[in-house]
């Protein structure tokens, strides 16, 4: 049985977060839906399919973040999912920390994968 969490996040901009993921190896969908326990689906902004059928998702808070969506405990026991998250979250900043700064500068920066 699958059980999806919801886990908030301070991610707020899915093309930062769709070519971190790419950096990582991981094909970002874009829309659809995690399926969850007793036919539960939940919408989702940006996906990710892992090994074993299992998929992790974001979706957009009020406030304005994307939440983490998935079945955490399941995923977590395939792979490492404390490193994942964290590889996930260091690309993710490093890239939006470059585009802030190409604003104040007249320079090009660029992330290598």
């Amino acid at each position: 049985m699958s059980h999806l969490s919801i886990l908030p996040t301070v991610l707020r901009d899915t093309e930062g977060l769709a070519a971190s993921l790419r950096a990582l190896g991981l094909t970002p969908i874009r829309g659809g839906s995690l399926a969850g326990f007793g036919g539960e689906r939940q919408p989702v902004l940006l996906q990710v399919a892992l090994e074993d059928d299992l998929a992790l998702g974001w979706t957009r808070q009020v406030d304005g973040t994307l939440a983490l969506v998935g079945d955490l405990q399941k995923i977590s026991r395939s792979r490492s999912l404390q490193e994942l998250l964290g590889c996930i979250t260091r690309g993710y900043a490093a890239r939006m920390a470059l585009a802030a700064a190409e604003q104040f500068t007249d320079a090009h920066v660029s992330v290598s994968p």
